[in-house]
């Protein structure tokens, strides 16, 4: 994940100071790789939405298409 530009995913933001600048939904403190962890630990999208309370479904489906189509 580290290797995607996220700055080109507008889903998302990164703001220095807060959570030492990692990459976070757009207008939460929530950070993107979170999403990541679960799933490659065996979540669902719907697991996620229940459990981070705050998450936009349309922004998490945005990054994952994101890194769908741009990941390395």
């Amino acid at each position: 994940m580290a290797a995607l530009d996220w700055s080109q995913c507008p889903a998302v933001e990164s703001i220095p100071g807060k959570v030492s600048g990692a990459w976070l939904f757009k207008g939460t403190r929530m950070p993107v790789a979170i999403v990541f962890q679960n799933l490659e630990a065996g979540a669902s999208l719907d697991d996620i939405m229940e459990w981070f309370e705050g998450l936009v479904r349309e922004q998490v489906e945005a990054v994952i298409e994101f890194e769908t189509r741009t990941g390395v």
